[in-house]
Parts: structure tokens; C-alpha cells; sequence
């Protein structure tokens, strides 16, 4: 199947399912300073989501807002990650980090997700995709010829964006990561970019 036509299957599956709004609508572009409170927000607000029934949600409140909020903040202002975020109707409703892999070993031409959330109620919505495309846009334009993602295996839809994607698991990458007192069980994914 061309590229093209799996990414008009993949956005009629997954991104679009009917009566959804269109993603001409999410512009992404690169964080600024000011936007990292909602970064940081919007990543708990997330994460809780997605890990809801699996991470308590005390690991969650551990870190004061403050804290997360100079998180981002640093990552923006140096960009490690490189941190975008997709924009509708003047409000942040995802973010992607980016950069080279963190991973030991890994050749310097391998980019690496490092987190990417869109908002718990746009999931389904076009967001994921504008952030992943710019993302992807960006590794290419630092030479990178491949991408990987750390995603947890437990998250199957996560998992099924991803491998929509172009993502493959490499089963013998997967590792557990504690998490709020519970752990994690994460399988790393691959693809080429270019």
C-alpha cells in the first residue's frame, strides 16, 4: 500500500471518525516561553488519562505545577527536547518533544519522540497527526534517517497511532520502568524517516 494511501485510511480509521472537527483547524508551531504552564498542564492532564487505572493518581500530584512548569520551560528555551505545540482556536490542545535518541548506541542520525499528548477530549481529532508530521519534518531537517518511541504496551491505542505511523515494535527492547509506584512494562518503536 503507497504512503499515501494508508495515511488516507489512517485519517479515515483512527483521526477522523465521522462528525469530527478537520484538521485544517490545529496549526502547530514551535513552543514559546509562555506557553509552557499549558504544557505542563496539559501533560498531567494526559498522563492521568492515559495511565488512568494503572498509575495512582497521588504519582501524579507528587510533582508540584511549579516544578513542571520550569520543566517545560527549560526544555523550550533549549531545546531539549525541540517542543511544539498544535493550536486550535487560540488554546494549546497537544504537544510533541523531539530530538536525537537517548538511547545508548543509537547511531547519531536516529531521532527520537521523546513525549506526545494531545488533549484527553481532542483524541481522535487530527491532533496527533499535526504534531507527529511536524515532528517527523523536524528530525528530517536535522538529518535524521530514522525515529524511535518508548510507548507503554498497555496502551493500545497509543500503540495503534504509532503503527498506523509507520511505527514497528522491536520486541527484544522491552523494558519496566517504574511509575508511580507500579511498573510499566514499554516495548521501543522504529521507523525510517525520508
Amino acid at each position: 500500500m503507497s504512503g499515501f494511501a494508508l495515511k488516507a485510511l489512517w485519517l479515515q480509521c483512527v483521526v477522523f471518525p465521522s462528525s469530527v472537527q478537520a484538521m485544517s483547524d490545529i496549526q502547530v508551531r514551535f513552543a514559546t516561553l509562555q506557553d509552557a504552564p499549558a504544557v505542563a498542564a496539559l501533560h498531567v492532564s494526559a498522563c492521568r488519562a492515559a495511565y488512568a487505572g494503572q498509575v495512582p493518581d497521588t504519582h501524579w500530584d507528587a510533582t508540584p505545577m511549579p516544578k513542571r512548569v520550569s520543566f517545560w520551560r527549560e526544555a523550550i528555551e533549549y531545546g531539549e527536547p525541540q517542543v511544539m505545540v498544535a493550536v486550535a482556536d487560540r488554546e494549546i490542545v497537544g504537544f510533541v518533544g523531539f530530538d536525537r535518541s537517548r538511547d545508548p548506541k543509537s547511531k547519531n542520525t536516529t531521532g527520537e519522540i521523546w513525549a506526545i499528548y494531545a488533549a484527553p477530549d481532542r483524541i481522535g481529532q487530527g491532533v496527533g497527526l499535526a504534531l507527529w508530521d511536524a515532528a517527523r519534518e523536524g528530525l528530517e531537517d536535522e538529518d535524521c534517517t530514522e525515529v524511535t518511541v518508548w510507548l507503554p504496551l498497555l496502551h493500545e491505542r497509543t500503540l495503534r497511532f504509532h503503527d498506523l505511523a509507520g511505527f514497528k515494535r522491536e520486541m527484544n527492547t522491552a523494558r519496566t520502568v517504574p511509575l508511580g509506584g507500579v511498573k510499566v512494562e514499554e516495548v521501543r518503536l522504529k521507523r525510517k524517516l525520508g
